[in-house]
């Protein structure tokens, strides 16, 4: 106590964003706004802070999911009137990079994967399947399109049109997202930038992706002096959480939870990780 009262140094709060973005299941930690939502507000109600930075490892995952996380910290620092530095440990990629586009400021490993600024749908096609079953597949529905990319018919002509339009809207959400963000530093041309590759190091700061190299300790204590304290932002689980989690720990895993899981681990994999 004695110490807060007359402390002569930063404090500096810190979000971690590590996961695939998107609603969480029993086995995936999901980065979402109504898991986040309450810590971001946390970190920014701080006082005296001089900043507030972000710790980011994530692949990727909802664009939805990223753009109300992005919206939520730029919100709260505008408002506050102070910076944010992001800081990524193996890879902002995708929807990851999104967030790290939240910062003012964006220090990266000399490894780090940064980029894949594009858009994916993956998806399973079952039309030779339940061929080969004898199934015979029957649908019901009210309205032309109610079943769109259907995985178990043949894909249509007018599906993929429709789905390319969606995506390149996305896109473009993106796009307008990461110059609104990095402005004139960006360096490279759109048709480089913008086409879903992604970059290692020192090729994404030149890129202008990123501004640095550099440890969020290193960073922060560089800016606000060697007094400088890193304070983490964590949601606490009350006792009844703690047990729930536990219990859910133990359950039997389904096929639902199982392929939720193949598909956290295809969004890691795309980056060899």
């Amino acid at each position: 106590m004695i110490r807060s009262l007359f402390k002569n140094y930063h404090e500096i709060p810190v979000i971690k964003l590590s996961g695939v973005i998107g609603q969480g299941g029993m086995l995936k930690s999901g980065l979402n706004i109504s898991a986040l939502n309450k810590i971001i507000e946390k970190a920014f109600a701080i006082k005296k802070a001089p900043a507030v930075s972000l710790v980011i490892n994530s692949p990727g995952g909802s664009p939805t999911q990223s753009s109300l996380i992005a919206k939520k910290i730029r919100l709260l620092a505008n408002k506050k009137k102070i910076k944010v530095y992001a800081f990524v440990e193996d890879v902002a990629a995708s929807g990851g990079y999104w967030l790290a586009c939240a910062a003012d400021e964006i220090y990266i490993d000399k490894n780090s994967i940064i980029g894949s600024i594009g858009v994916i749908s993956p998806g399973f096609g079952f039309v030779q399947m339940i061929k080969k079953l004898g199934i015979e597949r029957r649908v019901y529905t009210s309205g032309k399109s109610k079943s769109f990319l259907d995985p178990f018919q043949n894909i249509k002509k007018e599906d993929l049109k429709r789905l390319q339009e969606i995506q390149e809207q996305i896109h473009q959400n993106f796009i307008d997202h990461v110059k609104k963000s990095r402005g004139k530093k960006i360096k490279g041309k759109d048709s480089e930038i913008f086409n879903g590759l992604f970059w290692v190091g020192d090729k994404a700061i030149k890129l202008g992706l990123a501004d640095g190299i550099g440890h969020i300790e290193e960073v922060l204590k560089n800016k606000f002096g060697e007094k400088t304290k890193i304070r983490i932002i964590e949601q606490k689980k009350s006792f009844l959480q703690k047990k729930l989690s536990s219990s859910l720990s133990n359950k039997l895993i389904d096929s639902s939870e199982l392929i939720d899981a193949l598909e956290e681990r295809s969004y890691w994999s795309m980056f060899g990780l």
